[in-house]
């Protein structure tokens, strides 16, 4: 017989309590979702075309966020976007249908807006971060994606090369540097899927620094990550998952401990992944940084910020 002390029994219990709220969550929203799934026949058309890449293409470290975790960022000569994600409703496919969760804001743009992007990060094979058929439209000789350990043969075919970046090793890429960290999340594909590696990414290129967290929660992982001008977090779907998403409060603690300059705040009011309303994650944020609410970018989808020096 094995005894357990107290920490063990209260690491049990809180762990036993975390599963039950998951489950309770899940059972609210998948249910219905995966029936809308099935039953949808609706073909979007999509946003209309617009040269997104034109449009970042100027003076200063130019940006889009473009919805849940997906950002889009030109430092001036090298693009970028991490974890492209513009399909209406995300998951496996059955068939020719996704059977998962759908938008609850739409894509505000198609994947022929930034088709030939340099670079695409991906920092994990979760279906909300890696999306096969977003990357199947965006598939270009000109491109280069870069993963996490053992998520290469989930990229479709038809990019210029696909390279797998260990945690805490650094590559270059023309003349920038790309240095993966390990986030305090998982990489999963499937439920019983668990040896795909997770990443955050620090992309240095000219004058500007950009630190991509990917999905966390709070760690000590990034204190040592200085010199950031744009620092990009995910701020929702911690209820009841805020022992792998970061809480608003625990985001501009890890972001204020790096000495970021600007704060991208992403993965929310777009799928509805948790528990927490939607509008919630960046009313929190909002109360937690206070009179420094200068240094978050609040930009809506589709819109184009600027960073100038």
């Amino acid at each position: 017989m094995t005894h357990k002390t107290g920490d063990q029994e209260l690491t049990d219990e809180r762990r036993h309590s975390r599963a039950r709220a998951a489950i309770r969550s899940a059972l609210r929203r998948y249910p219905q979702e995966l029936l809308s799934s099935l039953r949808g026949t609706t073909i979007d058309s999509g946003p209309p075309f617009r040269d997104l890449l034109d449009e970042l293409s100027q003076e200063g470290l130019a940006l889009s966020w473009l919805g849940h975790a997906s950002v889009i960022i030109d430092t001036g000569g090298l693009s970028f976007v991490v974890d492209p994600v513009l399909s209406e409703r995300i998951g496996p496919t059955v068939g020719k249908k996704t059977v998962g969760l759908s938008r609850r804001a739409p894509a505000p743009v198609s994947a022929d807006s930034i088709k030939g992007v340099d670079a695409i990060l991906i920092t994990h094979a979760h279906f909300d971060h890696l999306d096969r058929p977003t990357l199947k439209a965006l598939a270009d000789p000109r491109t280069t994606v870069f993963v996490p350990p053992r998520c290469k043969r989930l990229i479709p075919d038809g990019f210029g090369s696909v390279i797998e970046l260990e945690p805490e090793k650094e590559t270059l890429f023309r003349n920038a540097s790309i240095a993966a960290t390990t986030p305090k999340h998982w990489g999963a594909r499937a439920f019983l899927d668990r040896r795909r590696g997770s990443c955050a990414y620090t992309v240095r290129h000219d004058d500007f620094s950009v630190f991509f967290a990917g999905d966390t929660a709070i760690t000590n992982s990034f204190q040592s990550i200085r010199e950031i001008d744009l620092a990009v977090f995910g701020i929702g779907a911690y209820n009841p998952w805020e022992h792998m998403h970061a809480t608003p409060e625990q985001v501009w603690k890890m972001f204020t401990g790096m000495g970021a300059k600007y704060l991208l705040p992403v993965h929310h009011s777009t799928f509805e992944l948790s528990e927490e309303p939607m509008d919630e994650p960046m009313t929190r944020l909002l109360e937690a940084c206070g009179e420094e609410a200068s240094r978050v970018i609040q930009g809506q989808p589709g819109t184009v910020d600027v960073i100038e020096y």
